[in-house]
């Protein structure tokens, strides 16, 4: 055997060893499957381009659980990622977010999951695709909300990741409860009413990241007073500027809508505004 040979036998011997019993053992049901043709098979295929507006396709298996699996490029998607096939890889492995992804929530994303659909058409087998357990989601926008109370997440390019993190993560909650309590109440409710509830939910959440102010109230501002536009964020002016020529004109200079706002916001724990790619 070739030195290369030998090397790359050895890298993949270390990979396997820093893997859990539960994974090797997921990994080679896995492999053995493929070789027989029996990967699980999706039963049920949908997207999230009509209801939400983003393409990104997800799919029931028949499997015990009934798993639902989103693509790789949709986790990307439905995180406000770039839709390039590394982006979310890519993202979880970067040095702002690596402290926060533990070793389970690292293994799922090298390993996504092997599925069949279809049935390849003129005898051919189905197709088989990779894509990842809806519930690791649900992780991901868990360790982002950590990066970000680390102030690991600050640039400007993490916004929209942060704030579809957060709107996931209530929505999903919301969503979540309502179904727990039809299931234990007896109560089956239609597709378009299941769809109809998280479309709210998504509203709601979306709510807390929309900007105050359009951008273009900005831009006039900067070319006014002569403000240089920064790499990021917005100029320390803008503070006082928005308090003495907004906040206290229309509370009468009295600053009672300063005071509303700073209490609002105390509530709601301040958090960045953005606006969601659902919406």
């Amino acid at each position: 055997m070739s030195e290369e040979a030998t090397g790359r036998a050895k890298g993949g011997v270390a990979r396997a060893e820093k893997l859990s019993p539960a994974r090797r053992s997921s990994i080679g049901k896995a492999g053995a499957a493929a070789r027989w043709g029996k990967l699980p098979q999706a039963t049920h295929i949908g997207s999230f381009q009509k209801e939400f507006g983003i393409d990104v396709e997800c799919y029931v298996l028949a499997d015990v659980e009934k798993t639902t699996v989103i693509s790789q490029t949709g986790m990307a998607r439905v995180l406000g990622l770039s839709p390039r096939g590394d982006s979310f890889p890519s993202f979880i492995n970067s040095a702002a977010m690596a402290p926060f992804v533990g070793g389970d929530l690292r293994e799922k994303v090298e390993n996504p999951v092997k599925f069949q659909y279809g049935t390849g058409g003129g005898g051919a087998p189905p197709n088989t695709l990779n894509g990842f357990d809806t519930a690791l989601l649900i992780d991901v926008c868990r360790a982002i909300i950590a990066a970000e109370a680390a102030g690991k997440l600050k640039a400007a390019r993490y916004k929209k990741v942060v704030a579809q993190a957060h709107i996931i993560i209530g929505a999903s909650a919301k969503s979540g409860i309502k179904q727990l309590v039809y299931a234990l109440a007896g109560y089956s409710p239609s597709t378009e009413e299941v769809i109809a509830a998280f479309k709210l939910y998504i509203q709601e959440e979306a709510r807390k990241y929309e900007a105050e102010f359009p951008n273009e109230f900005y831009v006039e501002w900067h070319r006014l007073y002569e403000i240089p536009v920064p790499d990021r964020g917005k100029p320390w002016h803008f503070k006082h500027l928005t308090v003495n020529h907004i906040y206290h004109p229309l509370a009468k200079s009295s600053g009672k809508l300063l005071h509303l706002l700073r209490a609002s916001k105390a509530k709601d724990g301040d958090r960045q505004k953005t606006i969601s790619v659902f919406e």
